[in-house]
């Protein structure tokens, strides 16, 4: 089921709402723009559908916010409005959608449904993970070397997946995946609320934003989280021979260590980059050489050339 946030203080709307959309969505409700944020930034919903007065200014700041982050501005937001509210102007509300009170019993279903087949067919996003994916995160880094924004780019990749997803198979594999993606969303955006993306490139590789200061710190913070977590997708047999024996890509059966994350960080304060090409490459390379190394670890480019 897709998941919709609704947000009004309107009790009678709320109740109204929930009956209309239960059967066929998720639908979480809160009473404020504020208090919907944390679920938004940690659960990305499908829809967030807001009750809205024009002139209420906070509340418009904090959605044109949201809109404008990359990673929450695939968010469609469908606003409410009531039958003698004139129309906003949408350059000053970033929303897709918006439905006449009168018109929510008849056309609310509707609506909805097209806005997010619309979002869904605009934004190219990870269908596991719901993060940006290959075209979104060349134009987010090429957009920012456009700007000459200084920015560092992590690129991690999990080691030992392979043998893991053909052991326990690709039920358990798209856990992994989804729980790394989440948390490399929510550390980096605890790290830096502002101007940090996330994205997926596919499989199990993820590269991610930040500015250069807090690139380290969020990648420690990642790996920690990362060796905590992935032990418990494990069979304790397995967990506590820290080691599951498997089928190597040469269709060998050997032993195989508990997943471990290898992280590549480069940065435009390093080295000017004119193309998204260049500085993948560089974190790519980077990546390579951290999983030469034991266990979950990153590796930063201190090169200048």
């Amino acid at each position: 089921m897709k998941t919709i946030v609704v947000v009004s203080q309107d009790v009678v709307l709320i109740n109204f709402l929930d009956t209309l959309l239960k059967n066929k969505y998720k639908t979480i409700l809160f009473s404020n723009i504020q208090s919907a944020l944390d679920f938004i930034y940690n659960s990305l919903p499908d829809l967030l559908i807001l009750d809205i007065n024009p002139n209420d200014s906070f509340t418009i700041s904090i959605v044109n916010n949201l809109k404008e982050d990359p990673i929450s501005n695939q968010l469609p937001v469908m606003t409410i409005l009531s039958d003698d509210t004139a129309i906003p102007g949408w350059k000053s509300l970033f929303v897709e959608d918006y439905i006449r009170r009168t018109d929510l019993e008849n056309e609310l279903l509707t609506r909805i449904d097209l806005c997010i087949t619309r979002s869904e067919r605009v934004v190219e996003i990870n269908p596991l993970t719901r993060l940006p994916g290959n075209i979104s995160i060349n134009r987010q880094l090429q957009n920012r070397l456009d700007r000459n924004e200084s920015f560092a780019l992590a690129y991690g990749d999990l080691d030992y997946f392979k043998p893991f997803n053909d052991k326990y198979g690709f039920s358990r594999g798209d856990e992994v995946i989804k729980i790394t993606g989440r948390l490399i969303l929510n550390i980096v955006k605890n790290r830096q609320p502002r101007n940090s993306f996330v994205g997926h490139i596919g499989g199990d590789d993820f590269i991610y934003l930040a500015e250069t200061e807090n690139m380290e710190e969020a990648s420690q913070e990642i790996i920690d989280a990362f060796d905590r977590i992935i032990p418990t997708f494990y069979d304790p047999s397995d967990r506590e021979m820290g080691f599951i024996t498997s089928i190597d890509r040469q269709g060998v059966e050997r032993t195989f260590d508990i997943m471990t994350i290898s992280i590549g960080i480069t940065d435009t304060k390093a080295r000017s980059f004119s193309h998204y090409g260049e500085i993948t490459e560089r974190a790519s390379e980077m990546k390579k050489f951290a999983k030469q190394f034991k266990g979950s670890c990153f590796k930063t480019d201190k090169r200048n050339n």
